[in-house]
């Protein structure tokens, strides 16, 4: 049995790293994807994981493999696809290290994954299946995402669902609201960014789309607001936590980082997401945002994220600094 099942991107963060000495950019080969960071962090955590998607057969989607594989992320679920490259995302950064993003996807191995390349054992057998809205942008990764989340479902795995929006990766927002909304009625566990509220319920306020989601028969919503931390909501109450404060090199992998560490301790309590206590729903975003934090010191995605040790040690030495947990 898996803890859990990632399906989805994984592919290689060209970012931003200084000018060679004839004065021109020059951008370090990080390994990255979002689900695939995830995988990483509850791997790294001692969780048994396994990854479902798609790289090329050519050297980038061979170092992902062994990547992940360093990483103690099961790889059977991976394919190697000779006729499509593996996804490559350029990252220009910020001074205050936050991110644009330029994607050559078009299409990308990871957008090829098809329905019938798909382990069904995997999903069957999992405790918690978790996927992003990047496949639901192209077909046949779409089909074979939303037939891998119906099968999880019915497997009853709790489903994990990342909104992911990269607005340059769909033809149009109307196009991304559709489709980003289109498998809410499956998913029991939701983490949204505040710039995606909007985008899959319409309200701004994190609050007021926690309460739509949460009305839409999701179990537990967790809204991330940067710098100011989580909003997290299940049926048991709302709290709002602020992170330990830092300073930002790259954000690249946070919220990544935040929600592999949300889910560790969620596989921690044993418990569904609607279920939990609310005192259990702060402990989860309180060590989600620690990950979150330690994850921004440095360059990159994977190569960025904590260990579960970086993660105790944080909270224990912020431990008198910790912000109070606000009923709302």
């Amino acid at each position: 049995m898996y803890d859990a099942i990632m399906l989805g991107e994984l592919l290689i963060d060209f970012t931003q790293s200084g000018t060679s000495p004839a004065g021109m950019r020059l951008f370090e080969q990080n390994p990255g994807g979002a689900v695939a960071n995830v995988a990483c962090v509850l791997s790294g955590f001692g969780k048994h994981t396994g990854f479902a998607g798609k790289v090329g057969a050519d050297m980038h989607g061979d170092y992902l493999r062994s990547v992940l594989e360093e990483k103690g992320v099961d790889t059977r679920g991976l394919i190697s696809d000779p006729d499509v490259f593996t996804t490559l995302a350029f990252v220009s950064l910020s001074d205050s290290g936050e991110r644009s993003f330029s994607f050559a996807r078009k299409p990308g191995a990871d957008t090829c994954l098809c329905q019938g390349e798909i382990d069904m054992n995997m999903l069957q057998n999992c405790k918690i299946f978790h996927f992003g809205s990047l496949s639901l942008t192209d077909q046949p990764v779409r089909g074979a995402t939303l037939t891998a989340v119906s099968a999880a479902k019915d497997a009853g795995a709790i489903i994990s669902y990342d909104p992911n929006y990269r607005a340059s990766l769909w033809p149009n927002s109307e196009t991304a609201i559709t489709q980003m909304r289109s498998p809410l009625e499956h998913v029991d566990l939701i983490k949204i960014s505040d710039e995606e509220t909007v985008l899959l319920t319409g309200y701004e306020d994190p609050a007021a789309a926690a309460a739509a989601l949460l009305d839409q028969g999701i179990g537990c919503v967790v809204v991330t607001l940067g710098a100011n931390g989580a909003y997290a909501a299940n049926c048991n109450g709302s709290v709002q936590l602020s992170p330990p404060t830092i300073t930002a090199l790259d954000t690249t992998g946070a919220g990544d980082a935040f929600w592999g560490a949300f889910l560790y301790r969620l596989l921690e309590a044993d418990a569904k997401p609607s279920d939990l206590p609310k005192d259990a729903l702060a402990d989860c975003v309180r060590f989600a945002n620690a990950a979150g934090a330690l994850c921004v010191q440095k360059r990159g995605g994977i190569p960025a994220l904590p260990s579960l040790e970086d993660v105790i040690d944080l909270l224990s030495s912020s431990k008198s600094k910790r912000a109070k947990v606000t009923s709302l």
